[in-house]
Parts: C-alpha cells; structure tokens; sequence
C-alpha cells in the first residue's frame, strides 16, 4: 500500500503514463530509452508499492485494469499540479510581495516629492505585488515608529543620535531666517547680526539641538517642531525664526516675508534615509532603496510650471 510518495514513485509513474501513451511496454522503449525488460521490472515494483494490478499484458495485448484506469487519471492529476506549482514557483522567485512602510517628514519641497513620486514609479515597473504605506510626522517621531519596527523606511532631517538606526544622507535643504510684516526688523534698511539679540527666536528642539544654527538663541517664547508652526509665529510680526526656502518664497514673494542677513544666517539642513540596522531588510525593501537613490542621484526634476 502506498502511505508516502516519494522520488522514485514520481518515477515509476511517469513510466506508467509514458506506457499507457504509447500503447504498451515495446512501443514505450524508445520512449522511455530503456528495454522492455527493465520497463516490466519497473511496472511490478508500482504495483507492489500500490498493492494491485495496474495493466494486463500478454497476447490479447496491453490494457489497464480498472483501477489502473484510475490510478491514470490521478497521476495525470497530479503531474498536472506539479507543473502549476513549478510554474507558480517560477513566477514567485522574482516577485517582490509584502509591503513598505515609509515615513516622510512634514513640508517637503516639491522637487524632493517628485523624486519620491519618480522612485514609487521607478519600483511600479518591477515585477512585485506590493502594498505602500505613506506617513508624514516629526523627526522624532520617525526615529521611534523605525525603532518599534512600524516603519520600514523614512525620509527626514535626523539627529543621528540613535545607535540602532542607520542614515544614509538624500539631499539638502537651505534654511533662511525670516521676519514678518510687523515685526521691527521688517521695515528697517540695514540689519546686523546684533540686532538679532533682543529679537524672539522662534525655538525648534529638534532640529536644533546639535547647535546648527548660526549663532546662538537668546531666551525664547514661542517653542515648536513643526515648520508650519514655525511659519504661524514669524508671520505674526513677533518672532523671528528659521523656515525652509522653499516654504518661505511664497510668503516673501508677497511681501509678508522678509529674509535676514542672507549670508550670514542662511545654512543647510541634511535629510537621511532611515532605516532600522538590526532588521533584515526584505526584497522589496532593497529594491526600493536602489529606485529612490537612483532618483535622488538624477539631475534636477523638471517641475512643471502653476
């Protein structure tokens, strides 16, 4: 009786069906490329595995016996699902699956958002079956859902602090100082970086906390991460503060700006891929951080026009 399939019964059953195809153990020779002798040999050691008769052979000729007629249809059966799972088997080993979990930092320039756009596209071509979750949040934040592993990736201007967590610098971002309309500073011809000592900066405990700024703080009311609210408190003509160029120009361009000591104030935050070192990264993971650094290393995107 047959319990247990195992390499040699996949053999002797393709004997059998190659057999009943061609009509009989001496068509089956050439076939099979082995004698008629062996071919018997071969078809007795199935039926003692299977424990009855497959065929009857002598002068009235080859036939199968009713359970070999069934066993045939079986077998086909299952040679049949054997080629379905190699050809799904195929298929799956370039198939990128699961799903990426990436996290952004708030106000990204649309240039840094077309790049991304152009890697989620870069990664559409692949062959994969993917699901895309995209978050937007603080730093910090970042930093921590990378740590719990609810994120895979994420794209922000890090402390690089955490001992766990890999950074590989993406772009830049060029930071100004600025003013509002009301604030004393606005209207004045002439600005030094002395005058910039009685002013309320606005304060950013993240970003700022490894001293990149170019000068130092002096005491501080308004308090914030976040670049919209950073932009609130400037435009209230009470505070100065650091806001991304690319964020502010609007708000200059319309006169409700106004930018501070270009020169002396203005410098450039660095943005990094986050992403946990302790964590085997999956398939799809690494082919999405070839297409999103492949984007960021290409020329400027071309940013179609308002």
């Amino acid at each position: 009786m047959l319990s247990q399939l195992h390499d040699l019964d996949l053999q002797l059953l393709r004997i059998f069906v190659t057999v009943v195809e061609s009509g009989g153990f001496s068509a089956a020779q050439g076939e099979l490329g082995i004698g008629q002798s062996t071919i018997s040999t071969q078809m007795a050691k199935l039926e003692t595995r299977l424990g009855f008769r497959l065929c009857e052979r002598g002068k009235a000729g080859f036939r199968l016996t009713p359970k070999g007629e069934q066993v045939l249809a079986a077998t086909r059966k299952l040679f049949g699902a054997i080629e379905t799972f190699k050809g799904e088997a195929q298929g799956m080993a370039d198939l990128l699956l699961g799903e990426l979990r990436i996290g952004l930092s708030e106000s990204l320039d649309d240039q840094v958002l077309q790049r991304l756009g152009a890697a989620i596209g870069r990664f559409r071509q692949r062959h994969q079956a993917v699901h895309f979750e995209l978050i937007s949040a603080m730093p910090a934040e970042l930093e921590r859902r990378l740590l719990q592993d609810r994120l895979h990736l994420a794209i922000g201007y890090f402390s690089g602090s955490q001992a766990a967590l890999d950074y590989q610098p993406l772009f830049s971002e060029q930071q100004g100082l600025f003013c509002g309309v009301g604030h004393p500073l606005f209207q004045r011809a002439e600005v030094g970086l002395e005058d910039l000592a009685a002013c309320d900066l606005v304060h950013h405990p993240y970003r700022f906390e490894e001293a990149r700024q170019p000068f130092p703080s002096g005491p501080s009311s308004a308090r914030t991460e976040q670049v919209e609210c950073s932009l609130a408190f400037v435009l209230s003509g009470a505070h100065v503060g650091f806001l991304p160029e690319h964020v502010a120009a609007p708000w200059e361009a319309s006169g409700q700006l106004r930018r501070l000591l270009a020169d002396e104030a203005g410098y450039r935050v660095q943005f990094h891929l986050g992403s946990h070192r302790g964590r085997q990264p999956s398939e799809a993971q690494v082919a999405f951080v070839e297409d999103l650094l492949a984007a960021f290393a290409e020329g400027e995107p071309r940013v179609p026009k308002p």
